[in-house]
């Protein structure tokens, strides 16, 4: 696509949660932010279903396809499918410290192999004419020196890559869990705006933490771009002040029931494409639960989408129904009202 917006907000690839159905209905709420597949493996693109893992819809705009892997020409390969099947960034992962990612060699585990990752980068910018970017940590296990990060950058870079998305965090490799590892080793964020300063020729996005619209503001009086991870998933709302407040769009940021509205005639194409047993409406109505975070009857709103009884009908009013079922007094706040995580 042509004439793509700035990075300056993202939604960061979160494996289990932000697949296309997760997508669209974050695209709803906001039209220029950037959003991010789970991450894909080359091994699932060149051995398994192709369609399945890439299909997207053309709303989805500005959206990034993520790959793991080790293996330059593999790489290249899937970076040329996800090319031809639109997407608008590749971004490579060297950020996930999973057991199961470090036993295909590839995730944070890569950032010990930055000659390699320079490799895989080189390989996929020369299959490509689309951005190829690169997410990882500030550090792995024990490397907490900031030369470590800055070397490790300064290689990739040099291969080509003009885009950096740093998680302000090491990853623990060895003794925590995903989850442990977004929780436990620190923040350390002015690593990350140590990185701008040494190469600021180089767009370098900062991910890990940040829940709030001050928050992103106060990020980026130091580097390019704000990564937002559960943050977006959990409350969702947030991302309704993102177009005027960082992209200038001067036409009105949408209600909560016009995103619903919106959300409906897209459910339906979906369930009619699978038939009866295929996609349930729960696939569907699961990324939407935090739309009423901060709400009065927000827990309400959450039991309905979630009912496994009213779920069977398969119909896709129930998000209507929920909505409507919720106090109505806060719906009519503007979406800046109740951007900020309580």
């Amino acid at each position: 696509m042509q004439n793509l917006p700035r990075r300056t907000v993202s939604v960061a690839p979160m494996m289990d949660w932000t697949d296309r159905h997760c997508r669209m209905f974050h695209r709803q709420i906001t039209r220029h932010t950037w959003l991010y597949t789970e991450m894909v493996t080359t091994g699932a693109l060149l051995h398994g279903d192709v369609a399945r893992h890439l299909d997207f819809a053309e709303a989805e705009h500005p959206v990034a396809l993520q790959l793991g892997g080790s293996e330059p020409d593999d790489l290249a390969r899937c970076a040329k499918l996800g090319e031809e099947w639109g997407y608008d960034e590749i971004n490579l992962n060297c950020g996930c410290p999973s057991e199961r990612v470090q036993r295909g060699a590839f995730g944070a585990c890569l950032m010990a192999e930055p000659k390699l990752v320079a490799d895989c980068v080189k390989a996929m910018r020369d299959a490509v004419a689309i951005d190829v970017t690169v997410k990882h940590r500030i550090g792995i296990d024990q490397v907490e020196g900031y030369d470590f990060v800055r070397d490790f950058v300064g290689t990739i870079a040099d291969a080509g890559c003009s885009t950096f998305i740093v998680h302000a965090r090491n990853a623990i490799l060895k003794g925590l869990s995903p989850k442990e590892n977004r929780e436990i080793p620190p923040l350390r964020y002015a690593i990350v705006h140590q990185l701008k300063k040494d190469f600021p020729q180089l767009e370098i996005i900062v991910n890990g933490g940040i829940r709030t619209l001050e928050e992103i503001d106060e990020q980026l009086q130091h580097v390019d771009g704000v990564m937002i991870g559960r943050e977006a998933y959990h409350n969702p709302w947030l991302m309704a002040a993102f177009d005027a407040r960082y992209y200038d769009d001067p036409h009105s940021a949408p209600t909560r029931e016009q995103v619903l509205d919106a959300m409906q005639p897209y459910i339906r194409d979906q369930l009619a494409r699978h038939g009866e047993r295929g996609l349930k409406l729960n696939s569907i109505t699961r990324h939407m639960l935090g739309l009423a975070h901060g709400l009065p009857g927000a827990r309400r709103f959450r039991q309905m989408l979630s009912d496994s009884n009213l779920l069977r009908s398969q119909d896709p009013g129930l998000i209507a129904s929920a909505y409507d079922s919720i106090a109505k007094p806060a719906a009519a706040h503007g979406p800046a009202d109740t951007a900020r995580a309580p």
